[in-house]
C-alpha cells in the first residue's frame, strides 16, 4: 500500500503511520477492506439516489458518489490510477492520525443521511461510517490490564491526599 513503502523522513514530518501508533497489520487490513467496501456502498447507493425527481434525493446521491471516490483515493489508491495525485494523496492521508480518519470518514457519512434520511441512504453509508468507527476504536488503543489501572488510581489518589494537606496547610 501506499503508507507501507514510504521514505523514512517524510513520516517523521507530522505524525507516524499507523504501523506505528499501535494498529496491527490485519487491523490495517481490515480497515482498509472497509473502507473499499464502504465505497462501493456508497457508489451503488448514491446511484439508486440519483435515480429520483426529488432535489434532496439527488444531491446524497451527489454526495455519496464523491464520499466513494475520497474513500478509494484514500484508502485504494491502486484503484485510481488514472489520477496523478492519487499516490500523493494516499500518503497524506495515512500520515493522518487514526482519530482524524475516524472523524473525517464519519463526518463524510453522516452528511447524506442529514440531507435525505432514507433507507439507501442510511444502508449505502453504513459501512462507510463503520469504516470510521474501526479507524476510532484503534485510536482508543488496546483495553489497559487492571494492575496498571490501579497503580494509576492509587497514583492519583496519592497526588489528591498531597494536594490536600497543601491546601489545608495554607488555611
Amino acid at each position: 500500500m501506499s503508507g507501507s513503502g514510504g521514505a523514512p523522513g517524510a513520516s517523521a514530518s507530522s505524525a507516524p503511520p499507523a504501523q506505528e501508533e499501535g494498529m496491527t497489520w490485519w487491523y490495517r487490513w481490515l480497515c482498509r477492506l472497509s473502507g473499499v467496501l464502504g465505497a462501493v456502498s456508497c457508489a451503488i447507493s448514491g446511484l439508486f439516489n440519483c435515480i429520483t425527481i426529488h432535489p434532496l434525493n439527488i444531491a446524497a446521491g451527489v454526495w455519496m458518489i464523491m464520499n466513494a471516490f475520497i474513500l478509494l483515493l484514500c484508502e485504494a489508491p491502486f484503484c485510481c490510477q488514472f489520477i496523478e495525485f492519487a499516490n500523493t494523496v494516499a500518503e497524506k492521508v495515512d500520515r493522518l492520525r487514526s482519530w482524524q480518519k475516524a472523524v473525517f470518514y464519519c463526518g463524510m457519512a453522516v452528511v447524506p443521511i442529514v440531507i435525505s434520511l432514507t433507507l439507501t441512504t442510511l444502508l449505502g453509508n453504513a459501512i462507510a461510517f463503520a469504516t470510521g468507527v474501526l479507524y476510532g476504536l484503534s485510536a482508543l488503543g488496546k483495553k489497559g490490564d487492571a494492575i496498571s489501572y490501579a497503580r494509576i488510581q492509587q497514583q492519583r489518589q496519592q497526588a489528591d491526599e498531597k494536594l490536600a494537606e497543601t491546601l489545608e496547610g495554607e488555611l
